[in-house]
Parts: C-alpha cells; sequence; structure tokens
C-alpha cells in the first residue's frame, strides 16, 4: 500500500499519488516518451530517393515504423495521413510553407491540403504506388516541425 512514509518504495505512483515526481513516471508516460524518442530517432534520418523497382512496405513493416509516427493514420497500406490544426490560416500557410522547404530539401513531396485552420498531409512514394521508410521519416520531420 502506497503511504507517503513509504513513497520511495513506490517509483510509479498510484492514481491518488499527490507527488508530481512519481506521477510523471506512470507506466502510459513512460511508454509517451519512448514514442518521441522513436520519432526523434526516425526524425534524423534521411530521405532516400526511390528508384523504382522495391515492393512497398506491407503488413508488420509498416506497423513496425507506424508505432514510431502514431498520429500519423495508415490508409489501406497505401498511404499515411494527418491533419493539423492552427488558430487561422497564417499560421496554417506558415506551417505548410516549412514543410514545403522541407520537401524540397528531403527530396520528397507530400500532397498538402491547406485550408483556415488546418494543414492535411498525405504521403506514399508515388514511384511504386506505396509506402517505403522514406514517407515515415518525413512524417517524423513534419512532426519536429510542428513541435508535435
Amino acid at each position: 500500500m502506497y503511504t507517503e512514509r513509504n513513497r520511495n518504495y513506490f517509483p510509479l505512483g498510484d492514481s491518488g499519488s499527490t507527488f508530481a515526481a512519481h506521477r510523471f513516471y506512470r507506466p502510459a508516460r513512460i511508454c509517451f516518451l519512448l514514442v518521441m524518442l522513436m520519432t526523434e530517432k526516425l526524425a534524423d534520418k534521411k530521405c532516400v530517393p526511390c528508384r523504382g523497382g522495391v515492393p512497398p512496405l506491407k503488413g508488420t513493416e509498416v506497423e513496425k515504423l507506424h508505432n514510431m509516427v502514431p498520429r500519423w493514420t495508415v490508409v489501406k497500406d497505401h498511404h499515411i495521413q494527418r491533419e493539423y490544426k492552427f488558430p487561422d490560416f497564417k499560421e496554417a500557410l506558415e506551417f505548410v510553407n516549412r514543410v514545403g522547404a522541407l520537401a524540397e530539401e528531403q527530396g520528397h513531396h507530400p500532397d498538402i491540403l491547406l485550408a483556415w485552420g488546418k494543414a492535411e498531409i498525405t504521403l506514399w512514394t508515388h514511384k511504386i504506388d506505396g509506402l517505403t521508410e522514406s514517407d515515415f521519416i518525413m512524417a517524423a520531420k513534419i512532426d519536429r516541425l510542428s513541435g508535435a
């Protein structure tokens, strides 16, 4: 049983804990931090141009990479997409321009839908009409740009 006297023996705390440090280390928070670290690792990679002739990723390969960018939605193992929300058109446009600059730098260009207060990004490798690791790398880089 958790009490103030023995709090040092319960590093994960419990739902009744009033100690901020203990709440920070709950399993859900640890999982979130691990996902963020994996996303950062993926974002540190460089997109590799696809020359064709390779099969698109499917099944467990997609699932493994998707776990690194969980805020993105995988659609039919063909493409990934995510919607970003903004308080107004100006901020959405500024974000889209940063994504455009990143796309040029990486040589990997997403489909972008810009509307008032939102930007929707869709990624897939057109050359093979499916997903490659570069799509997930680009997704992680875009997440890093957004601060998410």
